[in-house]
């Protein structure tokens, strides 16, 4: 082992052993200096997804092309209702959000009682409709084909019917489920295509992926916001919402009328579907920004404080086939 040079150390050694000891430190010093500096550290991996309340949606599951076809057609097709005039797609618009497009009235004229929801990414949520009455995109289906409420007004069977009646649509049964039209082949082939509507890609999911400059200061702002207040006690997980119940006006009201307990709603590409609230009640995101802190949080938010929160909500815009999804025509 090496000593360390100290005088009384050099002093036992005679001349030619106290200049050898010099040279041999000397050269140990220039080795050290010429030494490879070490590789830099490897860049820290983002783990932000893992820490934050929300979760990036996923793509779109796999599925059989020709059952997802064959649904994506029965998704727009008018034989699902009594009159041949409306379809899945009458309420719930693929061109731009995937809701109602503001449409607020049945087919016959009457008054819708609730606000269509969007179809995008229903199927991440654990209920479904306002009132979570449906566990499953299925059961889901067959009520808006079968409720009197709806604007169907015809029955699962009496569609399996007018399919069965049509060479064209009967083959495509067959090639994507070996036999003609029925009940259970229907239904899966149009949940096949629902499960499909997802929006990936968001500006907010590629920050939580790792993208630090995803996101504006004001937008971090407005999300830090919504989790100090308490918004993502009830707007959390993949869907931003959707997975758990809560009741309307918990300080003070927030909508007039039934019902007072709702399924808390998904805010995926909510700057996209105005209006809000089951009934349509608030025309802008801010409205509706103002009310929820006010009725739900017991808050009251500056014009500042709105401004962040609808700038972090507008980054939850998805996009659907490559392309973001818009919010409908007034």
């Amino acid at each position: 082992m090496m000593r360390a040079w100290s005088p009384a150390f050099s002093a036992r050694l005679s001349p030619p052993l106290w200049g050898l000891a010099c040279v041999v430190v000397l050269l140990v010093s220039i080795a050290a200096t010429q030494a490879p500096a070490p590789p830099p550290a490897p860049p820290q991996t983002n783990h932000t997804a893992d820490q934050e309340p929300i979760t990036p949606i996923p793509p779109p599951p796999a599925a059989d092309p020709l059952k997802l076809a064959l649904g994506e057609r029965l998704f727009g097709d008018g034989r699902l209702s009594e009159t041949g005039n409306v379809a899945c797609s009458s309420c719930h618009d693929l061109s731009t959000n995937g809701a109602g497009n503001r449409r607020r009235m049945a087919q016959d004229g009457t008054r819708l009682t609730f606000d269509t929801p969007t179809v995008f990414n229903a199927a991440l949520s654990f209920r479904l409709n306002w009132e979570g009455n449906f566990r499953t995109l299925a059961a889901q289906a067959v009520s808006s084909i079968e409720s009197p409420g709806n604007d169907m007004h015809s029955s699962v069977v009496e569609v399996v019917r007018k399919l069965n009646a049509d060479p064209a649509i009967s083959r495509k049964f067959y090639a994507a489920y070996g036999q003609a039209p029925d009940r259970d082949n229907f239904l899966d082939a149009l949940v096949t295509f629902e499960r499909s509507l997802l929006t990936p890609g968001s500006r907010f999911d590629r920050w939580l992926e790792g993208g630090a400059t995803a996101l504006s200061s004001d937008e971090l702002e407005g999300y830090r916001i919504f989790k100090s207040y308490g918004c993502s006690s009830c707007h959390q997980g993949v869907n931003v919402g959707g997975n758990l119940f809560e009741r309307q006006g918990v300080f003070r009201p927030l909508v007039e009328g039934q019902p007072k307990i709702v399924r808390v709603p998904s805010l995926r590409n909510v700057a996209t579907t105005a209006p809000y609230f089951h009934d349509g009640s608030a025309a802008t995101l801010e409205e509706a920004v103002r009310r929820m802190a006010a009725a739900q949080l017991d808050r009251t938010l500056t014009d500042q404080q709105v401004a962040s929160v609808v700038a972090f909500l507008q980054t939850l815009t998805g996009n659907y086939r490559g392309k973001p999804v818009v919010g409908a025509s007034p």
